[in-house]
């Protein structure tokens, strides 16, 4: 979540005017994240969510994300639901970017994980792909393999040679390595911690769709691992990697084949993250109201799974 776009009170009034979701008394930007402009939205009714689509996000994708949020909820998946206005539409233009109000949900993303935590994510994850199977839009991850060598060289000259260097053969190993045939569906791909809420430390809600995907399970388990299971000194946690398993494997267990490809995987999300996270770092634009994020945590990440050949160094 960020704040990009500015948006004027002419402009809100005329688009609040679509919806019936009572008068406005507050309307705030949210700086956390780095891909739209976010801003809660209070009316007399409660409040909401309002999301400006930024640059980096396709319109076309945008049935997708907004689909994809009522199946999950129909479906008994605690996420944000569109608001759709009078004309039955969720989606419409606010401040010359396309745009939408969701509902807001209660919790907080914890800022500090325990196994507890890692426990429920699991759960959700597995519960989200399962609940997923059957949305009928699809959505190629535009952020996969093929994706990180435009990344990289929109960044590499802004590193030291040999970064750069170690950067190029991890995308070059990958680009030949990368496991096909993997059970698919839709993903979140962004199960980052501040993207799950919690509210007295039971899960609370899942946030911000707008990376989901179709793609491999096992990719998203691996994104989580690398999001939930790492400490403060970059040393990763295996008791909480187990919790994260184990809470997955108790919802959908995981295939041979996935347990198997599952420390490639997760060296290849650290790689995207790391790539995204600098692209970010070189040319997110000063006055923007985001804060960066640094993209050398993912550089410790991605040389830990190096060293991986096993589930087992997980937890598992």
């Amino acid at each position: 979540m960020a704040v990009y776009t500015e948006v004027s009170d002419a402009e809100l009034e005329a688009f609040l005017a679509e919806y019936d979701i009572g008068s406005p008394e507050s309307f705030k930007g949210i700086a956390e994240g780095v891909e739209n402009s976010n801003f809660l939205l209070t009316t007399d009714k409660g409040p909401y969510f309002v999301t400006l689509y930024e640059k980096r996000v396709d319109p076309k994708d945008l049935p997708f994300f907004l689909g994809l949020m009522d199946h999950l909820a129909a479906r008994g998946i605690n996420c944000p639901q569109p608001i759709h206005g009078r004309d039955g539409k969720a989606l419409r233009t606010l401040a010359g970017r396309p745009a939408a109000i969701t509902t807001f949900l209660q919790g907080l993303w914890p800022r500090r994980m325990t196994l507890g935590h890692c426990g429920q994510v699991g759960e959700a994850l597995a519960a989200l792909h399962l609940a997923g199977r059957d949305f009928e839009l699809k959505r190629p991850n535009a952020l996969s393999v093929a994706g990180w060598r435009p990344l990289y060289e929109g960044s590499r000259h802004h590193i030291d040679a040999p970064l750069a260097a170690e950067l190029e053969a991890e995308i070059d190993f990958f680009e030949a390595n990368w496991p096909s045939g993997l059970p698919s569906g839709v993903i979140h791909a962004d199960l980052f911690n501040d993207n799950v809420l919690f509210l007295h430390d039971k899960l609370s809600g899942l946030i911000d769709f707008y990376f989901a995907c179709n793609d491999a399970f096992a990719y998203d388990v691996s994104i989580c691992l690398n999001a939930w299971c790492f400490e403060p000194d970059k040393s990763f946690n295996a008791t909480k990697g187990r919790a994260l398993l184990q809470g997955y494997e108790a919802v959908r267990p995981l295939g041979d084949d996935e347990r198997k490809v599952l420390p490639l995987l997760a060296r290849g999300s650290a790689l995207r993250f790391l790539l995204t996270r600098l692209y970010d770092w070189v040319h997110t634009p000063p006055d923007a109201m985001v804060k960066r994020k640094d993209p050398q945590e993912y550089l410790a990440k991605l040389r830990f799974h190096r060293g991986i050949s096993s589930i087992a160094d997980y937890g598992l």
